[in-house]
């Protein structure tokens, strides 16, 4: 499984799975960062080519490094967020 962040293919910003044509971020790495993942709907309604895609909330990696756009936060913190949301829950980042 993947996300497409290639704004070329007509799947840009979407799940995909591999063998895949175009580029995209494989969601089963060895860092086991996306164990559990939150899909934000960021740029997907309507989906803008080139506005960013693959945009998560996940699990950090060791030391909390930087991302390229999520919010990453540990495998404890991340699952105690998931019970106390829904489909309905709206996510601000400032």
């Amino acid at each position: 499984m993947g996300w497409c962040d290639d704004p070329r293919s007509e799947k840009y910003n979407k799940l995909i799975k591999f063998p895949f044509d175009f580029s995209a971020e494989k969601l089963h790495i060895k860092e086991n960062i996306y164990d559990i993942i939150l899909v934000l709907n960021f740029n997907t309604n309507p989906i803008q080519k080139g506005k960013g895609s693959a945009i998560f909330i996940h699990i950090t990696k060791y030391g909390y490094k930087k991302t390229k756009g999520c919010v990453a936060v540990s495998k404890k913190d991340l699952r105690n967020i998931i019970k106390y949301i829904d489909r309905k829950t709206l996510v601000t980042i400032n």
